[in-house]
């Protein structure tokens, strides 16, 4: 009996380590960039035109949905007004107005209709992650889902966000979005 609970025992312990770290997925950080090039300057790079295309993954990685979308920004010199529209796969058109405050050099600031309080931006090099909790619509309800939202800047024209989406802790699932500006 009192191998048997060792195993038990050993068992939860390496379930729950595996468990926690598996759940702490900031090991990437903004500042691993601040000495990359080419810069993303985002109220810069989101000013004006700018086109994208996208799919969704469920958690186990098959593609549930795609879309294109269009985008176009105006910066005042202190806040970035962008409109978003999303054309879906399945017919669905949505649209989103994003006020992104740039509060200094590295920190962002933003809200949308659907965002739950305020988008916490980070830019460093080519990268700029947003941090937000999004109203997502689900079988009549609206669930809040937080995003970890990574965009990195390829050119002057082409780049790459990448997006996790979680519910407690969860990945629920991921987004994989090409933009390219006009």
């Amino acid at each position: 009996m009192k191998k048997l609970f060792k195993f038990y025992f050993s068992f939860l312990l390496i379930f729950t380590f595996s468990f926690i770290t598996s759940c702490s997925n900031n090991s990437m950080k903004p500042e691993d960039f601040k000495n990359k090039e080419p810069r993303l300057v985002i109220e810069k790079y989101l000013s004006g035109n700018v086109k994208a295309w996208g799919v969704l993954q469920n958690r186990s990685g098959k593609v549930t949905r795609q879309f294109s979308a269009d985008l176009n920004g105006k910066w005042d010199g202190k806040k970035l007004i962008l409109d978003e529209k999303f054309n879906w796969d399945d017919g669905e058109v949505q649209n989103r107005q994003w006020k992104i405050i740039k509060n200094d050099e590295h920190n962002y600031e933003g809200t949308a209709g659907d965002v739950v309080g305020k988008a916490k931006g980070y830019s460093y090099g080519p990268a700029f992650k947003f941090e937000y909790v999004l109203l997502v619509p689900v079988k009549g309800k609206e669930i809040k889902i937080t995003f970890d939202d990574w965009i990195f800047k390829q050119n002057d024209k082409v780049a790459i966000n990448r997006a996790v989406m979680s519910k407690f802790g969860f990945k629920v699932a991921e987004l994989t979005v090409v933009f390219v500006k006009d």
